[in-house]
């Protein structure tokens, strides 16, 4: 005999609403509002204003579940970057799929960057996105930071993080108006001469 659990509507109806809200929010900031008010984001979420805090505490918490969505829509376009294979194909891999990436959440994390210093919550999850790309570069070039002293592998790995990193991207693609595979080309070709310099000095 099967036993049906019965499903609270009101809880299921909040998880709707609250679901509704992100993706609104994320609407908005991908279609250029970078700062979009409460009221713009009800409005696109069909619920009140007032309605929008009985979901979230206030508009870091809101931010907050953006930035979690964000990693779920676009998880599944981080590509393994192969340990053992010839370091050219590494970069190409990791290349590949960080610019994938960063093209992706490219309005979100202009409006993410904007809000930052404001939300503490948000600023906390921007925090943790680095350290994750940050350990991406040392998983990815391990063969060639290994061969190095330490203080000269700290900086290798900096170099090799400002040069694939979000600020390097926007400014290959917004500041020098670059599309995306000629964007990724440039960040390619940074990255071999980054990695190919790496005897100590």
């Amino acid at each position: 005999m099967t036993v049906e659990i019965p499903v609270d509507g009101r809880a299921a109806r909040s998880a709707r609403t609250r679901a509704a809200v992100v993706d609104a929010l994320l609407t908005l900031l991908e279609e250029g509002e970078l700062r979009p008010t409460v009221g713009r984001i009800a409005e696109r979420a069909g619920i009140s204003a007032r309605s929008v805090y009985v979901h979230f505490d206030d508009l870091d918490d809101l931010f907050a579940a953006a930035a979690h969505r964000q990693t779920e829509r676009f998880g599944s376009l981080v590509e393994d970057v192969p340990a053992g294979a010839p370091l050219a194909d590494r970069v190409d891999a990791f290349v590949r799929s960080r610019a994938r990436v960063l093209e992706a959440i490219a309005p979100v994390r202009r409006a993410a960057l904007l809000h930052e210093p404001f939300l503490p919550a948000l600023a906390r999850l921007l925090d943790a996105a680095r350290g994750h790309e940050r350990r991406e570069v040392e998983h990815a070039f391990a063969p060639e930071l290994a061969t190095l002293k330490a203080d000269t592998r700290r900086r290798v790995c900096a170099a090799l993080d400002v040069a694939t990193g979000w600020p390097a991207w926007e400014t290959l693609r917004t500041h020098h108006g670059l599309s995306p595979a000629v964007a990724r080309r440039t960040m390619t070709e940074t990255v071999h001469a980054i990695v190919n310099r790496r005897r100590d000095s």
